[in-house]
């Protein structure tokens, strides 16, 4: 091999090295989805692991060929407008790799369609699911609220028992969102007047990060989720807790849904200071606000309880200097 050819095919390996180098440096390898913490997100893996496989070999497989190739038949000094050797083709290879190709997607689609029933086997008919077994996850811009079989509320922080399956109804208030927990589940949809419904099945303990995969807006990148798997007794006694807990509810309310514009110090961000603004001593004004939306502000609790109301509104005065001038 010519020093030249040598030289660059040196650089070309170097590269690849670096650039696999820093991807296996990343988050879980940079290479596969988070660890599957339920039996739809094992499945959702292994189906990646084996178009990962396939494709891989067969980039692999064109890539040095082709190497091989330049190498085999390069000009050797041969003067640019003499032509080079005349290869007849094979007609055994030609079928071949016509047929190969067939055979390599029956494959990956019957694996893939056995992976997806799988998935599809823990979700079960949504009229065969009990009421106390169904969660609600409403998708809001910007922030995701969820609600308990006894009617506890939580947003943005979902808690699920471990090893029960549990059913998850998804709708939307406003615009398309798409609720997605990598190592839980797929993708799934929350779009305006049609719920969708699935069953989620957590297999491991341990608390799991999620966001919305449908750009919905400006603050999009702001509709992260966390999804708290616990052992079933205290799966239990939060949501029987949460349901009278008003100051945790009115803290995870304004966490999760004002501060996304206001800051958490009330500083203003996308929407303005709040923090010593006189309006957060005037409770109907701000439930008339909450309800109905005021300026280029949304109607954020339109939807929302009483309760959830007056705990924000609670959680509010106590963190903030009710009555002063200024904001």
């Amino acid at each position: 091999m010519p020093p030249p050819v040598r030289r660059s095919a040196f650089v070309l390996a170097v590269t690849l090295a670096l650039v696999l180098a820093g991807t296996a440096l990343a988050g879980n390898g940079g290479v596969a989805p988070p660890a599957p913490a339920s039996p739809g997100a094992q499945s959702i893996r292994s189906i990646y692991w084996l178009i990962l496989g396939v494709t891989g070999a067969i980039f692999l497989l064109v890539t040095v060929t082709l190497v091989l190739f330049m190498i085999r038949y390069r000009s050797k000094g041969r003067p640019r407008e003499e032509e080079g050797p005349q290869i007849r083709g094979h007609t055994n290879l030609e079928l071949a790799w016509t047929a190969g190709p067939v055979v390599i997607l029956a494959i990956i689609a019957g694996f893939v369609f056995w992976k997806v029933s799988d998935i599809g086997a823990t979700s079960g008919s949504p009229t065969s699911t009990p009421a106390r077994q169904i969660v609600r996850i409403d998708g809001h811009q910007y922030y995701w609220e969820f609600t308990y079989p006894n009617g506890a509320v939580s947003v943005d922080h979902l808690r699920l028992p471990y090893n029960k399956p549990v059913r998850l109804r998804i709708v939307s208030h406003d615009v398309n969102h798409s609720w997605w927990v990598p190592a839980l589940g797929g993708k799934l949809d929350a779009i305006p007047g049609h719920p969708n419904e699935t069953t989620w099945l957590a297999t491991k303990l341990g608390t799991f990060r999620g966001q919305c995969a449908e750009f919905c807006g400006l603050l999009h990148a702001q509709m992260l989720a966390q999804v708290e798997v616990l052992p079933a007794a205290r799966y239990a006694a939060f949501i029987q807790q949460r349901k009278t807990d008003k100051e945790a509810l009115g803290k995870e309310t304004f966490v999760g849904v004002c501060a996304k514009c206001h800051g958490l110090a009330g500083q203003g961000a996308v929407g303005p200071n709040i923090a010593t603004n006189p309006l957060l001593g005037n409770k109907s004004g701000l439930t008339s606000i909450l309800r109905t939306g005021v300026g280029k502000m949304p109607a954020v609790g339109n939807d929302w309880s009483q309760f959830q109301i007056d705990a924000l509104i609670a959680y509010l005065h106590t963190r903030f200097k009710v009555g002063a001038s200024g904001g």
